[in-house]
This record gives C-alpha cells, sequence and structure tokens, in this order.
C-alpha cells in the first residue's frame, strides 16, 4: 500500500471514526487505557457472544494515530472469532515490532506497517489492541465467552 493511500486511510478512520461512544450496558465488559507518554485515554466497551466479538466501542481523547488505529481495529475485529481475533492481534503486534507476520489476517490494520519508523508513536498505535487484548484474557480466564 503507497504512503498516500495509507494517509487517506488513517485520516478517514480519524476524521470518522467507527463506533465512537460508549454503551455501558449489561454484556459489555469495560476498559480504560491510557498512555503515560502522552494525551492518549481510550475506554474501550466489547460484547462477545457465542465465541464471537458482537460489540466494541470507545471514546476518549487521543491523538490520530490512536483513534484511527482504534476504529481500524474495531472495524476488523468485529464479527471475529475470538481464535480468530487472536491471531489478528499477534500479527498486529509483530508487524509494530518488526517480526515476521501475515499481512492478510490484519485488513485495514496494515496502514501501520511502518510505524516502527517513529518508536514513539508504537504505543499510539498499540493501545486499544493491549484493550482488547486484556479483555480477552479476562473472558478466557474466567470461562465468559
Amino acid at each position: 500500500m503507497n504512503q498516500e493511500l495509507k494517509r487517506s486511510v488513517i485520516l478517514e478512520h480519524y476524521q470518522h471514526p467507527k463506533n465512537r461512544g460508549l454503551i455501558e450496558d449489561e454484556g459489555y465488559i469495560k476498559i480504560n487505557m491510557n498512555n503515560e507518554s502522552c494525551i492518549d485515554e481510550i475506554d474501550l466497551t466489547l460484547m462477545v457472544k457465542d465465541d464471537k466479538i458482537h460489540d466494541i466501542t470507545f471514546d476518549g481523547e487521543a491523538c490520530a494515530i490512536c483513534i484511527s488505529s482504534t476504529s481500524i481495529m474495531i472495524d476488523t475485529l468485529i464479527g471475529k472469532t475470538i481464535e480468530e481475533a487472536k491471531v489478528i492481534i499477534k500479527n498486529y503486534y509483530n508487524m509494530i515490532n518488526e517480526q515476521d507476520y501475515d499481512s492478510d489476517v490484519l485488513e485495514q490494520a496494515i496502514v501501520y506497517d511502518d510505524i516502527y519508523r517513529q518508536p514513539n508513536r508504537k504505543k499510539c498505535a498499540l493501545l486499544s489492541w493491549w484493550g482488547v487484548e486484556k479483555i480477552l484474557k479476562e473472558l478466557e480466564q474466567y470461562g465468559k465467552q
């Protein structure tokens, strides 16, 4: 994907993020994530039904990278099984950390394939992904899938 298209995808998800606005309802699990080194603070809510990610919403104040990464993550993970989501998240982490990854599973998240060139922005691109991973681990631990 060329740089212009990447910028366009990131800007679109920043200006018009998916599922912005928290749903605090039974069945949703909420987590707050913040980046101590900048303004990024995101609240996420996630609902899993029948071993699939049914919904993810978010709200908060964050930079363009964090907001767009959150929106792209939501777009990518909704409708996926827990196992599919884990594979996507692992490949996303690998991509961000310059390790081997499967670009085919990342969908639009591939736009961050060169974020490693800006090490101070890696946390921005990872913050909401860490939040979803924590929720999925909690669900797995307590058998709530």
